[in-house]
């Protein structure tokens, strides 16, 4: 063999088979939705759950789960939520990694309402840098960005109903019950929530077009995120998700030992 191609062996094989070793340390991947209220991540949550089994964080239910069983976050947390007061983001952070480290999250998890903006996603994103748990390093693997026009969104939430006691949903135009205004299953009187108005709902989209939206620029930085065309039947969005899933990459591992893996092949071609 030419000198210049053992002394690239001599150096590089031991430097390919250590990063390819951090590469295959077990990991728990993280997912995160961003989408506006009404963009249907809920219902696509539960698909992620049933493809791959992993947790859903909804920040507002952790929140109010951590208040029920009285933990010492949630302690904490209940009386500002009982004031209408925001819930500080270490306080969040708190319950991320506190749920993150339960069995039923070994697999992974999907955050939905977290991060909100940019210094958030920084404190994730050094939370998950410090994590492990059973020698698993915990990474944020993809950002599903659901992009939807304002009036749809108008439309959909301000026809939506509610049974309260089970949480079933219906939508007076898109999905009515049987019998207007009672709930298929019981027969009770559905509800509307009362942010679900035009006025709540136009504030909270400009507040998540302020704040959320340049989340996704600073996961695109990172080549994280997955740009969704939610304005389509449920089934073409997950679709969209579904396909995003069977791509494989290495981002399992950090992107430097992976560009150094990448160099190497160059270099032995």
């Amino acid at each position: 063999f030419p000198p210049t191609f053992c002394l690239k062996t001599f150096f590089l094989v031991p430097t390919a088979l250590f990063y390819l070793s951090i590469c295959r340390m077990s990991t728990q991947a993280g997912f995160v939705f961003l989408g506006p209220p009404g963009a249907g991540k809920g219902t696509q949550a539960e698909n992620i759950k049933a493809k791959l089994g992993v947790c859903h964080l909804s920040t507002g239910d952790m929140l109010r789960a951590a208040v029920a069983h009285k933990s010492p976050l949630g302690q904490i947390a209940g009386p500002l939520m009982a004031a209408g007061k925001l819930v500080p983001d270490d306080l969040v952070l708190g319950l991320i990694k506190e749920n993150i480290s339960t069995p039923a999250c070994a697999t992974g998890f999907l955050l939905d309402g977290f991060p909100r903006n940019v210094t958030q996603a920084k404190a994730l994103d050094s939370l998950l840098d410090g994590y492990s748990q059973d020698n698993k390093k915990a990474y944020v693997k993809k950002v599903y960005h659901f992009e939807i026009p304002d009036e749809v969104l108008v439309a959909r939430i301000c026809g939506r109903l509610v049974h309260k006691s089970s949480g079933r949903t219906y939508h007076k135009t898109f999905s009515p019950p049987k019998v207007a205004g009672k709930d298929d299953v019981t027969g009770e009187p559905l509800i509307q929530r009362p942010d679900d108005n035009e006025e709540t709902l136009r504030s909270r989209l400009d507040t998540f077009h302020e704040q959320t939206v340049p989340v996704a620029a600073y996961y695109r930085a990172q080549n994280k995120v997955v740009d969704l065309n939610a304005n389509l039947p449920p089934a073409q969005v997950w679709s969209q998700i579904n396909k995003s899933l069977d791509e494989p990459d290495c981002k399992s591992c950090s992107s430097k030992p992976c560009s150094i893996i990448g160099c190497i092949q160059k270099w032995f071609k």
